[in-house]
């Protein structure tokens, strides 16, 4: 199975909208792709060769009992197993020249290194192999020897009645060391526990040998925070299938016909001590109290019901409406344009466009796209941005010297997040889950939602590094545009809705405002946990949570009776819109006696024609497949669907003209498209940044610095 994955991955066929192709064909190590991210990734990719070839020699050893009398037999086994290896290597430097010049944009020089640092890497781990098991061999040949050079001591040992041995295979010739052909030696003459005790030694060293590499994983875990110890994304993958490998060999060895049940009761251990809370893989909201169980705040209908009943939610529409009044105040005109910003998910790819896009229009505006915008919202790597941007705005306003429209921010937020991501995965999250960090006294385990966190952290130099109840006094003078956070609650769907101002008015259509017995579809944060801190909750704890891609980051558990869980905001409306048009309906009747306007500016990473990759069946396996694939691919062109409804309804009602105005990433080929995950190429990179002067943003700008005049 992991061969099967390795080559359609270098193919281009295994998540390939994902960018899994480019995890493996171009590895990054630092932020940049070169020569020792290459030495790294080939170091890992031999670990996994070695794996594999220990795993197999242990299980298929006994049917290739000649071996035993060969000197070195491990590294003879290696060198006839080496087929499908050897294979894959020539397919993946193939795959990665032209990889790396077509889609990385680097020169023959330059990727000949990456090939060379690949090979290196590989060779370096193949000679510590050798040296290892060649040393091994010379331990064993010395216990053996003794045995065989006194007769007595031989037939004590190995029982002269035993069968005699014979191959299961039909081995008609072996490459030797020396890469000659050479026919195998008859063993018949030979006892079986003769050659059983020679291949258990080998055995032992293979298993030793695992042993030293899971040692190795579990000391990267703790010296995570060194940014040299974070391991190319495919690397760790690697790392990760040569363990699972040795691991499914180890069970099979020992336990032959009973490891399939002794894997079903070690998980229903597991589950048992998840169940008991013995142990707890669970990711936390790091800034939030989770060890007072009596003050967790229920879960369930009358609990939300009573959170937002008509008083509350009016105490906090009219605390809303001071904020609009003082953002009001600080406008030009006495009917100023109000602007509401959404952004999309969609990874790095989307951050990247988001950044490009506020960079471009607030330059082309003098200023005044920021200073008018009351509201940013959306998700994943759209808010990334966005939250970046707001931050460096706010660094301006406050007297610091930095240009708003520096390139360097866009690189900023689009550098690499994968590989911390999944080197705490497997070096953390599976091995070694013990380190902790404390914020603001409260514990907690740094697993890859950590990683992920501290490394946005680090590639946006501890911009990113406050917590909600830091920027309250700043959006409640509207200082700076407010910044609302959403997640999915998993169990329901219902919006977990993060913001530093009371918003328990939103977590209702405007229709049901004064309805006591209708549930909310939505959940204000900072309200519902206010017996536990929730103002301390990280910044970069809020942007992970909006950003839960499943599988790659975990779900956030919050201390609630039931638990409840949550994840990416993408799940229910990955545009933000759905929040923003709530907004404007619970405060229409403010926005229509004092604005001239209002503009909805949406920066999303997908066309809104829906004509993008369609569903096309063109075989018996695509008609099978796609009844399951088809709510996936489509689910974002069904939300473009309802959000066009409701802003048909919006735009009918409203007493003020309303503006929709879209930017949108359009790759330069349709084929072409930037991958939707944390890490981008450098030729999306460059896709990115110039799809904002595509002719369908042409009119956008021009709308957009006109309605801001």
């Amino acid at each position: 199975m992991f061969w099967w994955i390795l080559f359609i991955t270098t193919g281009g066929n295994f998540l390939k909208s994902f960018g899994a192709d480019g995890l493996l064909l171009a590895p990054e190590y630092l932020n940049s792709v070169n020569y020792a991210s290459t030495y790294v990734t080939g170091m890992a990719l031999a670990v996994f060769f070695m794996s594999w070839n220990i795993t197999t020699f242990i299980l298929h050893s006994k049917r290739l009992k000649f071996l035993a009398t060969t000197s070195n037999p491990f590294m003879k086994y290696c060198i006839n197993n080496s087929l499908l290896p050897l294979t894959f290597i020539v397919v993946y430097i193939i795959r990665m020249y032209n990889f790396n010049q077509e889609v990385e944009l680097l020169p023959a020089l330059q990727i000949w290194s990456l090939i060379l640092g690949l090979v290196l890497g590989m060779t370096t781990v193949f000679l510590i192999s050798f040296v290892y098991f060649f040393g091994a061999e010379q331990r064993i040949v010395r216990a053996i020897a003794p045995l065989i050079a006194n007769p007595i001591k031989f037939r004590e040992k190995f029982n002269e009645s035993a069968k005699t041995a014979s191959t299961d295979l039909n081995i008609n010739y072996y490459i030797t060391g020396r890469l000659k052909l050479k026919k195998p030696r008859p063993v018949n003459h030979y006892k079986d526990e003769f050659i059983n005790v020679i291949f258990k030694r080998h055995h032992l060293a293979g298993m030793f040998s695992v042993f030293l590499a899971f040692v190795f994983l579990v000391i990267v875990g703790f010296f995570l925070e060194n940014k040299y110890f974070e391991m190319p994304a495919v690397a760790s993958f690697l790392i990760f299938f040569a363990i699972f490998t040795a691991v499914i060999g180890a069970l099979v060895y020992f336990l032959t016909n009973w490891s399939l049940v002794f894997a079903i009761l070690f998980i229903g251990l597991i589950n048992f001590f998840y169940e008991k809370e013995i142990i707890d893989p669970r990711n936390k909201a790091y800034g939030l109290v989770y060890d007072e169980p009596k003050k967790r705040p229920a879960y369930n209908k009358v609990a939300l019901q009573e959170l937002s009943v008509p008083d509350s939610m009016l105490s906090d529409k009219q605390n809303m409406i001071q904020v609009l009044n003082k953002w009001k105040a600080k406008q030009t005109t006495d009917k100023p344009l109000i602007v509401f910003i959404n952004v999309s998910g969609g990874g790095l790819r989307s951050a990247a466009f988001v950044m490009s896009t506020l960079q471009h229009l607030d330059s082309m505006t003098s200023g005044k796209l920021m200073n008018q915008t009351f509201l940013i919202t959306g998700a994943s790597g759209g808010m990334l941005a966005a939250t970046y941007y707001r931050e460096l705005y706010r660094m301006k306003l406050n007297g610091e010297n930095i240009s708003m429209h520096d390139p360097r921010f866009g690189e900023n937020i689009s550098k690499d997040l994968l590989n911390p991501v999944f080197t705490s995965m497997i070096a953390r999250d599976l091995f070694s889950p013990v380190q902790k960090f404390k914020v603001d006294g409260e514990e907690y385990v740094k697993d890859r939602g950590y990683a992920f966190e501290k490394k946005l952290s680090d590639n946006t130099f501890g911009v990113l590094n406050f917590q909600i109840k830091d920027r309250a006094a700043e959006e409640r003078e509207a200082k700076i545009p407010m910044m609302l956070y959403n997640s999915i609650i998993k169990s329901d769907g219902r919006k977990m809705m993060i913001c530093s101002q009371p918003i328990r008015f939103m977590m209702k259509p405007a229709d049901q405002f004064y309805d006591s017995l209708s549930s909310p579809d939505a959940v204000d944060f900072v309200r519902y946990f206010k017996d536990l801190s929730p103002d301390n909750l990280r910044a970069l704890t809020a942007l992970r949570m909006n950003a839960t891609f499943p599988y790659v980051l975990p779900n956030v558990w919050l201390p609630t009776k039931p638990v409840i869980d949550v994840m990416d905001a993408g799940l229910r409306d990955n545009y933000g819109i759905e929040s923003n048009f709530r907004f404007y309906y619970h405060l229409k009747d403010w926005i229509d006696k004092n604005t001239g306007g209002v503009l909805f500016l949406s920066i999303r990473d997908k066309p809104t024609d829906n004509w993008q990759n369609p569903v096309t069946t063109n075989s018996m396996t695509d008609m099978l497949i796609n009844p399951f694939t088809m709510l996936q691919q489509n689910w974002y062109k069904l939300q473009d669907y309802s959000h066009a409804d409701q802003y048909s309804f919006l735009f009918s009602g409203a007493e003020v003209p309303v503006y929709r105005v879209p930017m949108v990433y359009v790759p330069e080929k349709e084929d072409k498209v930037a991958a939707m995950n944390f890490h981008l190429s450098a030729r999306e990179r460059r896709d990115v940044e110039q799809s904002f002067y595509h002719i369908i943003n042409r009119k956008s700008v021009a709308d957009i610095t006109h309605l801001l005049k």
